[in-house]
């Protein structure tokens, strides 16, 4: 297998207590580097950056100097993962503010005469994969809630600026964690990083 550059971006808001997601990122970092494949790592909730509050700031401003350096570690990568826990149904509030910061003009697609132009993608060529946690079970939220903002950041976000293929582990009912499900999932993860899938 190629080695490949995996960059994985840690969404949990909190960094303060590790939580599940730094422990599966951890052990998808340790079965990559073992296969020889080169990480990088960002943790958003260490990164300091202002929610964007208006059309022309996300075209026109530049992004935050904390943020170019982690465009630059994307535009690296061939293989994106991005790690969150589900709050209220979505991805963390910080986690999409950090999305929409990144995904500027000139950077996520082309930007033409002072205009976007969303038909010229900046990030094709890399694959992803969205590592997500949640209290209820994952055939709930996958089959009942039709997994509805994982599909909306894979169509919408990643897709929209050219990522693809993008796969989804979705990891349910992480407070009730019988004595082997942990082990099992870190297990998982380390496979995953090994294959850089």
């Amino acid at each position: 297998m190629t080695a490949k550059r995996i960059v994985l971006i840690q969404g949990h808001p909190d960094s303060t207590v590790p939580h599940l997601c730094h422990a599966l990122a951890a052990a998808y970092a340790a079965g990559a580097e073992a296969a020889g494949h080169t990480v990088r790592s960002i943790q958003v909730a260490e990164l300091d950056f202002p929610l964007l509050r208006s059309q022309q700031a996300w075209e026109e401003d530049a992004p935050p100097a904390g943020l170019q350096q982690v465009q630059a570690h994307i535009r690296w990568a061939e293989h994106i993962v991005l790690f969150f826990p589900l709050w209220l149904g979505d991805m963390p509030a910080l986690l999409k503010g950090f999305l929409e910061q990144v995904a500027r003009p000139g950077f996520a697609f082309e930007h033409e005469a002072g205009r976007a132009t969303f038909t010229k993608k900046g990030l094709t060529g890399r694959s992803a994969r969205v590592v997500v946690t949640m209290g209820m079970p994952a055939l709930v939220y996958r089959w009942y809630f039709r997994a509805h903002s994982v599909k909306s950041l894979e169509r919408n976000i990643l897709g929209f600026i050219g990522i693809a293929p993008v796969h989804t582990t979705l990891i349910g009912m992480v407070g009730d964690f019988k004595a082997n499900d942990g082990s099992r999932w870190l297990a998982k993860l380390r496979r995953l990083g090994q294959r850089a899938q």
